[in-house]
C-alpha cells in the first residue's frame, strides 16, 4: 500500500479495466427507441434493459465480492471482462427481444466482477488519506468510458444501427481485457492481499455491525434510483421535442460522464475547501437542482449542460459514500464494495420501474421534482449521519489511518 507520495502505477491499469467494462453501460439507452421498433415494444419495455442489467450486476455482488477477497480480485476482473465483451457480441446477434434480454442478463454478470472489484484493489493499494482521490482516478476510467459508450452509441447507431453498437462495443471490450491481463504482469496488484473463509465471515460481521453500512448503503440505492433511473428515459424525452436523432440522444447521455470527469479533476481541490460533509451536501444539493431544470424540459443543448452539472455533483457525494463503504472493512474491504455497489444496482434496478410508473401516472415535471427533493435530503441527511470510524477488523494494522 502506497501510504504517501505518489499514487501508485497500478491505478492507470485498474483504471483500463473500469473503462473497458463502462463503455456498456449506458450504450442501450440512446438506442432504445430503435429497439423498440424493430422489436415492436413499448420504450417502457424496452427500457426494462436497464433494469435488468442493473438488477444482475446487483444481485451478484455479494457472491463475486466474496470470491474476490478469497481468490484474487485481479483475476476475477479479467474473467467478467471478457464474459462482458462476448455478452455484448451476443446481443448484436439476437433475432428476438427475450434474446437480446438474456444477454443483458450475461453483460450485468460481467460487469458486476469488474467496477466494485476495481475499488477494493484501489482501496487496498492506498492508504486512506489519499483514499477518495486515488477512487476518482479509477473512476475517470469509469466515466471515460460512460461518455465513450453513450456518445459513441449514438453516433453508431445513425449509422450502423443497435447491433452495431453492441458488435463494436463488445470487441473492444475483448479487446482490452488482453490488454489489462498484460499490464497486470509484474504490477503491485501480484500480492494483493487475499482472505479467508473465517476471516470473509468475519468481515461480513464487522461491515453490518458499522454504524455507517445501513446509512450508506441506503444512500447509494437512493442515488441510483433517483439519478441512474432517470437515463432510460432520456431518449424519449428528446423524442418528444422532436430530436430523433441518435447521436443527439447520446451527446446528452454524455454529458453526466463529463460532469464524472469534470469530478475527477477537481477532487482534489474542492475536497480540502468544502470537506466531506460539504462535498455531500454541495453535490446531491446540484443534483437536486438539475433535476428540476430538466424536469422543464428545455432544449437538447440545456439538457446537456444540465446532466453535465448533475454528473458533477452526483460524484461529489457519490465518491465520499465510495470512500466511507471501502472503510467499513479492511479484511472483506472487496466485499464491503460489493455490497455497496449491490445497493446501487438495486437502485437503478427500481429506478425505471419507478420513473415509468411516475412518468405514466404524475406526469415528467411532478416526478422529477420529487427526485429533485429526495436528493437534496439525502445529502444533508448523510452530511449528518455519516462519522469517520476505524473499522472494526484493523485493530494492529499499520496501514489504517486512525
Amino acid at each position: 500500500m502506497t501510504a504517501t507520495g505518489r499514487l501508485p502505477p497500478a491505478l492507470n491499469i485498474i483504471a483500463i479495466a473500469t473503462f473497458a467494462a463502462s463503455l456498456s453501460a449506458r450504450a442501450l439507452d440512446p438506442v432504445l427507441p430503435h429497439v423498440a421498433d424493430e422489436f415492436s415494444v413499448s420504450i417502457a419495455t424496452a427500457a426494462s434493459f436497464a433494469a435488468v442489467f442493473a438488477f444482475t450486476f446487483a444481485i451478484v455482488q455479494p457472491l463475486l465480492g466474496a470470491a474476490a477477497d478469497l481468490f484474487g480480485k485481479a483475476r476475477l476482473m479479467i474473467i467478467c471482462l471478457v464474459l462482458l465483451g462476448l455478452a455484448n457480441i451476443l446481443g448484436a446477434l439476437s433475432t428476438s427481444f427475450p434474446m437480446l434480454f438474456a444477454t443483458r442478463i450475461l453483460a450485468g454478470i460481467g460487469s458486476g466482477g469488474v467496477f466494485p472489484v476495481a475499488l477494493g484493489l484501489t482501496s487496498d493499494l492506498v492508504a486512506p488519506d489519499k483514499r477518495q482521490v486515488a477512487i476518482g482516478r479509477t473512476l475517470a476510467g469509469a466515466m471515460t468510458g460512460n461518455l465513450l459508450g453513450a456518445s459513441a452509441s449514438g453516433l453508431i447507431g445513425d449509422f450502423l444501427g443497435w447491433r452495431g453498437v453492441l458488435a463494436v462495443l463488445g470487441a473492444i471490450v475483448v479487446l482490452a481485457s488482453v490488454a489489462v491481463l498484460a499490464g497486470f504482469r509484474g504490477a503491485e496488484l501480484a500480492h494483493a492481499p487475499k482472505t479467508s473463509l473465517s476471516a470473509l465471515k468475519h468481515g461480513y460481521r464487522t461491515i453490518f455491525t458499522n454504524p455507517n453500512a445501513p446509512i450508506c448503503y441506503s444512500a447509494v440505492f437512493i442515488e441510483g434510483c433517483c439519478v441512474l433511473g432517470l437515463f432510460p428515459f432520456v431518449a424519449s424525452f428528446l423524442f418528444d421535442l422532436g430530436e430523433t436523432s441518435l447521436s443527439i440522444a447520446g451527446i446528452v447521455i454524455a454529458g453526466f460522464a463529463v460532469g464524472g470527469l469534470f469530478y475527477t479533476m477537481t477532487v482534489s481541490r474542492f475536497l480540502p475547501w468544502l470537506g466531506v460533509r460539504g462535498m455531500m451536501i454541495a453535490g446531491a444539493t446540484l443534483v437536486g437542482v438539475q433535476l428540476v431544470a430538466v424536469a422543464f424540459s428545455p432544449g437538447w443543448k440545456i439538457q446537456a449542460l444540465s446532466l453535465l452539472a448533475m454528473g458533477w455533483g452526483f460524484y461529489m457525494i457519490h465518491g465520499c459514500l465510495q470512500v466511507f463503504a471501502s472503510e467499513l472493512s479492511v479484511e472483506a474491504r472487496a466485499t464491503a464494495m460489493s455490497l455497496h455497489s449491490f445497493f446501487f444496482f438495486m437502485g437503478q434496478t427500481v429506478g425505471p420501474i419507478a420513473y415509468g410508473f411516475g412518468l405514466q401516472h404524475a406526469g415528467k415535471a411532478p416526478t422529477l421534482l420529487t427526485s429533485a427533493a429526495i436528493m437534496i435530503a439525502l445529502g444533508l441527511a448523510c452530511a449528518k449521519l455519516l462519522k469517520q470510524r476505524i473499522p472494526g477488523d484493523a485493530a494492529g494494522r499499520p496501514d489504517v489511518a486512525a
